[in-house]
């Protein structure tokens, strides 16, 4: 055959054309498919062992090859049971007849000493099992036997001479944690350092609690002039926080600060970790399940982490009923003295092999190209971007007039003022979910703070103050909005104790956090924290105003000239102008087809926050660390 025969397509001089027909160049190559995988050799033997012993099919055989073509530094034995192409049992039977590597008895606890020796997040992530002494050598599982050969350096170094041994990943897994799940646990509460984070907060006392009632009877005796001062600080916050707003309102126009350089060209693709911390969620698996099977990149590069408590039976048992494909594991976080999200983060991040990090919620949509953006946005940037947030938006949006509103206040917040602070160069609160980071860099900060109930925000702040970056990726993932009364409220006064949390920790030293920071983004945060916290508390007496302006009573009428009420009535029609340009622009960049007619009705949504609020701050005194959930589930 010759050679344009076999690679080019020439049109005949004489062919007749067809219309639709696709011509091609006559020098364009014809795309071939990508040539099979080359396996080592000892791949190779195992490959021909296990169809000589009928525990793979030829056919499963090419469908693992053809995954291992996407994967150039893979193993056979990943795909194999990542892929859940294979029963375990058959595969280890076939590599202990082939490397006369015997099977790991698990039947007898390890050694927690030769583990620590090693490193248990090591361990885990590895799949590398040190289980006991005999004499000078020790006893090590793996799941792979080129583990050894790919860790002699480290083993021989740690135990000197070893004596390998073979067993499933399930089972070193579960022998790990039976050994230093709790210890490990611990250390996932203590990954912050102690003056970053919360932990050293304690709850009012009972003698706190009176001193403060006492305080305020005493405070009923001079209301007039504290109720003058606190609906001053009402009017001077909701000032600073409305000219944050139009700032980044007008800077969400700009163009970013630099053009994306060109598509970045992979040898390569990193493996990317994906974390969902589950709780309660025994009716979202499967949905859960099918959602992120969505997501466009390859599978074996693709390590999603579903994180569960181990008092959680409901939703243990549930996603092992959901049969799981092999790219998704279960992992499991023993009881620990709080328990939080940011906790259950923590240890599943010892447990992740990506350099990418991501989070989800149990709800989460997210848009199918969604990692593979991620992937070229880091790419693409230097080590100072560590974050990369997305935008959240939901599925239900018009289930109720509380859905429209959420729906508006998200859509102003994630396409209109974080895209305005991050082009202002202010750090940024970042939301729970659609969250990806540089390993290293979330490693080197210490992760989540276990004890922050809005460990997002903080970890924000903790970027900004350590030098990184976030960006804003165009990328949107859906979720449930909250749309009853109640578990709307309770959702709120969880962020709102997190942000009183956050405020308190930061500001311990306020002389480190304004040179860390540097004046602006020092400005931008107590407008972001204090002044939110501020109109939540005291929307009330912003509220008692209207009485006055209606012609009623109120305590400061004697303060108040008609000439200042008269500019107090415009400053309010000028914020709340400002409140509807930003949902307007939101949803209109969001590309919903709600009405623009609901914006003007969060003046009634927003109220619902100071109900949030008090809960907040008498959780605060009572419960700081608890974590009030979210239920999911409600809509498909």
């Amino acid at each position: 055959m010759s050679l344009v025969s076999r690679n080019f397509s020439l049109p005949a001089a004489d062919a007749a054309y067809v219309p639709g027909q696709r011509i091609l160049h006559p020098y364009q190559p014809q795309p071939y498919p990508a040539p099979a995988p080359v396996l080592p050799e000892a791949e190779q033997r195992l490959a021909i062992r296990l169809l000589r012993d009928g525990a793979l099919a030829p056919h499963i055989l090419l469908q693992a090859l053809a995954r291992l073509s996407d994967r150039p530094d893979g193993k056979l034995i990943d795909v194999l049971l990542e892929q859940s192409l294979i029963e375990e049992d058959a595969l280890y039977a076939a590599l202990f007849r082939q490397t006369g590597i015997g099977p790991a008895d698990l039947s007898v606890p390890p050694d927690p000493g030769l583990i620590d020796r090693l490193d248990p997040g090591f361990c885990l992530s590895e799949r590398i099992l040190p289980l006991r002494r005999i004499g000078s050598a020790t006893i090590v599982a793996a799941t792979d036997p080129e583990a050894f050969t790919r860790h002699q350096a480290h083993l021989d170094q740690t135990f000197g001479q070893i004596l390998p041994v073979l067993a499933p990943s399930a089972g070193i897994e579960a022998a790990i944690l039976s050994a230093r799940g709790t210890a490990m646990a611990r250390a996932a509460e203590t990954m912050v350092a102690l003056h970053e984070s919360c932990r050293s907060y304690r709850k009012a006392s009972r003698t706190t609690l009176h001193a403060m009632m006492a305080a305020a009877c005493v405070a009923l005796l001079a209301i007039k002039p504290i109720l003058a001062v606190l609906t001053l600080w009402a009017v001077i916050s909701l000032a600073f926080c409305t000219a944050m707003k139009a700032a980044a309102f007008a800077a969400s126009f700009r163009a970013p600060p630099e053009e994306p350089p060109k598509p970045a060209h992979f040898a390569r693709l990193p493996v990317v970790s994906v974390m969902v911390a589950l709780y309660r969620e025994s009716d979202i698996a499967a949905r859960l399940v099918k959602r992120l099977g969505m997501l466009d990149y390859p599978r074996e590069l693709l390590d999603i982490i579903l994180v569960v408590e181990e008092e959680d039976d409901m939703t243990r048992k549930a996603l092992a009923r959901a049969d799981l494909p092999g790219w998704m594991r279960v992992v499991v976080t023993p009881a620990g003295r709080v328990k939080t999200k940011p906790r259950a983060l923590n240890f599943g991040l010892t447990q992740c092999r990506g350099s990418i990090i991501g989070v989800y919620d149990a709800e989460d949509a997210p848009d199918p190209d969604q990692i593979r953006k991620v992937v070229a946005r880091f790419a693409q940037r230097g080590p100072q971007v560590a974050c990369l947030q997305g935008a959240l938006d939901f599925y239900n949006p018009t289930k109720n007039w509380l859905a429209r509103c959420f729906t508006i206040e998200y859509a102003g917040w994630f396409r209109v003022i974080l895209p305005g602070l991050e082009r202002l160069g202010l750090p940024l609160p970042l939301g729970g979910t659609t969250l990806f980071f540089r390993r290293e860099i979330l490693e080197e900060l210490g992760g989540w703070d276990a004890y922050n109930v809005t460990e997002d925000a903080d970890l924000g702040m903790r970027l900004h103050r350590h030098g990184y970056r976030t960006e804003i990726l165009p990328t949107t993932t859906l979720e449930e909005a909250n749309c009853y009364g109640i578990p709307w409220v309770k959702q709120r006064s969880r962020w709102l104790k997190g942000y009183m949390m956050t405020y308190i920790t930061h500001m311990r030293a306020p002389a480190k956090l304004y040179r860390e920071l540097g004046p602006k983004a020092f400005a931008g945060f107590q407008i972001l924290f204090l002044g939110a916290l501020s109109q939540a508390l005291l929307a009330p007496l912003l509220w008692s105003l209207w009485f006055f302006f209606l012609g009623f009573g109120h305590p400061l009428a004697s303060l108040i000239s008609p000439a200042l009420m008269t500019t107090l009535t415009a400053f309010f029609m000028g914020c709340e102008v400002m409140n509807i340009a930003v949902g307007a622009l939101g949803l209109r960049r969001a590309g919903h087809k709600i009405s623009v007619l609901w914006v003007p009705t969060l003046a009634l949504y927003f109220p619902l926050q100071a109900f949030a609020a008090y809960k907040a701050a008498w959780e605060m005194l009572h419960k700081p660390f608890y974590w009030d959930k979210t239920t999911h589930g409600a809509f498909h």
